[in-house]
């Protein structure tokens, strides 16, 4: 079996994706609207983006900024979009959403799920925010698809939640702790070692792969240091 860890980059276009691939991510996070954090991209976006790589593709599953579903009519509407991305041929996803009281909130996850039918998905850096990060993942651990946790082990980034990450590692196969962590939020290259001596083996990056800022594509050489630095 591979060692290889896995390097997954966030991709708002075709352009994005060819240069991610280039620089050898395993791995795409598909949004759009940084602005507002990441939210679900078109289909025909992802469409566009499917013919121009041949890497696995994760899109992200939120219409609004932030962690909170939003009201009946804007799930709906979410629901809708998810299933015309299956229809469209997407095959993994991200997603993740709390309560007012920082609870995973099931009821918008499970109809998510309806949708999806067995997918595979990330529950995103929703579980940064949660009230309760090991009562969050023993009541997702049952969901069908899930096998990731996208997360910095604390809101405000990799640096406060390197403890936490650790610790997580630690307790990898436990009920609520099978799914891979991958690190990602405020992350940099100075925490791979640290984070590969625990045992954690995929890291996410955004904003790290374009030099030249948000307004800027990815960069193919940028992608390709983290690659370096990941097998080295």
């Amino acid at each position: 079996m591979s060692n290889r860890a896995v390097l997954e980059v966030i991709a708002l276009d075709e352009e994005d994706a060819v240069a991610a691939q280039a620089g050898g991510a395993d791995r795409l996070e598909l949004v759009t609207d940084m602005a507002a954090d990441g939210l679900t991209p078109s289909t025909t976006g992802f469409a566009a983006i499917r013919a121009a790589v041949d890497i696995p593709l994760r899109v992200m599953l939120r219409l609004t900024d932030g962690f909170a579903a939003g009201d009946a009519g804007q799930v709906a509407a979410l629901v809708a979009r998810a299933s015309e991305l299956r229809e469209a041929g997407a095959t993994e996803f991200v997603l993740g959403f709390l309560t007012p009281d920082g609870d995973p909130d099931l009821v918008v996850v499970e109809r998510l799920l309806a949708v999806l039918d067995g997918c595979r998905w990330t529950f995103h850096r929703a579980i940064d925010r949660a009230a309760d990060r090991d009562a969050l993942r023993k009541q997702l651990a049952d969901l069908p698809g899930l096998d990731t946790y996208l997360t910095a082990g604390a809101a405000t980034g990799v640096d406060d939640g390197l403890a936490t990450l650790k610790a997580e590692a630690a307790r990898a196969g436990e009920a609520g702790y099978e799914p891979q962590i991958l690190v990602g939020g405020g992350l940099r290259l100075d925490h791979l070692p640290e984070l590969r001596a625990a045992g954690i083996d995929a890291f996410h990056i955004g904003g790290a792969a374009r030099p030249n800022g948000w307004t800027a594509p990815v960069a193919a050489e940028a992608v390709r240091g983290w690659r370096e630095a990941l097998d080295g």
